[in-house]
């Protein structure tokens, strides 16, 4: 898609473009988890390693150049390195990488970048190496301080390994986060007690917890796990919101919990319906214009994905965002927000009226699944309790 294609006449009046972050994709892992359905891919140790590190950096900055007409003098609020296992490269090419981006874009004086790293490559002062090359906020993948659930999740790490990792992520960073799943498979609310408590002991800015789920085309769809009855599974959850509200964590999204001044920046963004650009293997993009949005994937094999990038054609699928799909896009997002969305925020980042989602928004009312006043709409308890149900009522919401 070329900016004059873009910038075209159309349906919508979006009068002013949100902020804009920046998403790299890492695609390699050392194992693939049987229950993970992100794009991601093995590494394969050897030789070439070097090589093919050096080679997609080159491939991503290819694709941010290409990228850059649509995105012309905006700046970028925030940047994530995700994957696959961002921490598997090395610090030396993730200084390069940042310094690529910085030199190509124009990042927020203040603005925040994270990594998702592993305990499973976790090296002592290499967290000290990645803060030195610019990340400013870690996102530790723990899962689990149990070694039984490791094991059943596939995860290439064991207990002392996570514990070192997280140890040295809290001295070395001012914000980082735990992220951690719940209803795993024989885990009891006695077993997920305990890795709440020592997760809590290292005192985390922020922590995601996510309710393990059977995603199709992954090693657990295909071979199910005995997993937690439902019963147990609400009350894993609320046992969470107990013990993180007693160390000065708010549930401020449905899996997230921070303490004041710590909530992930980046993920704020797509929850309140920002644009982001997506470099690097299968990456997604959601990308604002006068009278559109757009959505844009890269090529998801990285060996093809480098191959076209590197020829400056990263982008295997454009599509307009319809204006009948708008509403629910908005809403899959903005209500997994503890605090809602301002009414606003609605109509600026869409180009729709509020009429647009009026049933919908009276029908959640009714059922007692959201609140609103003048100015914002927010779920209720029940709401997140059943936010699939509340979503799911602003499909096809405008008439």
């Amino acid at each position: 898609m070329d900016p004059v294609h873009a910038m075209r006449p159309g349906l919508l009046q979006l009068t002013n473009l949100p902020p804009l972050s920046l998403y790299v994709h890492l695609p390699w892992c050392i194992k693939k988890c049987p229950y993970c359905d992100f794009n991601s891919h093995e590494f394969r140790e050897g030789a070439d390693a070097a090589s093919t590190e050096g080679t997609y950096i080159q491939a991503l900055f290819a694709d941010l150049e290409a990228s850059l007409p649509l995105i012309w003098g905006r700046s970028i609020q925030t940047v994530f390195l995700g994957g696959g296992t961002p921490s598997l490269f090395s610090p030396d090419a993730i200084d390069q990488l940042i310094s690529g981006i910085r030199a190509r874009l124009r990042l927020a004086p203040d603005a925040e970048i994270t990594m998702e790293a592993n305990p499973g490559t976790f090296e002592k002062d290499r967290f000290k190496a990645f803060r030195q090359a610019g990340i400013t906020r870690l996102s530790v993948g723990v899962q689990s301080f149990d070694n039984a659930h490791l094991k059943a999740l596939g995860r290439v790490h064991d207990r002392d390994q996570a514990l070192a990792a997280v140890s040295e992520a809290a001295q070395v960073f001012d914000t980082f986060n735990l992220d951690l799943m719940y209803a795993l498979p024989g885990q009891t609310l006695d077993g997920l007690t305990q890795d709440m408590r020592t997760a809590l002991d290292f005192a985390p800015p922020h922590i995601s917890i996510y309710h393990l789920t059977i995603e199709p085309n992954t090693v657990f769809a295909k071979f199910p796990p005995n997993l937690p009855e439902d019963d147990l599974a609400y009350e894993m959850m609320d046992r969470i919101t107990e013990l993180t509200e007693a160390h000065g964590l708010g549930r401020y999204e449905v899996s997230a919990y921070a303490k004041p001044g710590h909530q992930c920046s980046h993920n704020l963004n797509y929850w309140q319906f920002g644009d982001y650009l997506g470099i690097g293997a299968g990456a997604h993009s959601k990308l604002s214009f006068a009278h559109r949005v757009v959505r844009q994937v890269r090529y998801r094999e990285p060996a093809l994905y480098m191959q076209q990038a590197l020829k400056g054609d990263p982008v295997t699928q454009n599509n307009e965002v319809s204006r009948q799909d708008l509403p629910f896009e908005f809403m899959l997002n903005a209500l997994r927000l503890r605090d809602g969305f301002v009414l606003a925020d609605y109509v600026e980042r869409t180009g729709l009226p509020m009429t647009s989602v009026q049933k919908a928004l009276q029908e959640a009312e009714n059922m007692g699944l959201i609140g609103r006043d003048l100015h914002r709409i927010w779920p209720t308890v029940k709401g997140f309790d059943f936010l699939s149900d509340l979503q799911a009522l602003f499909l096809s919401a405008e008439d």
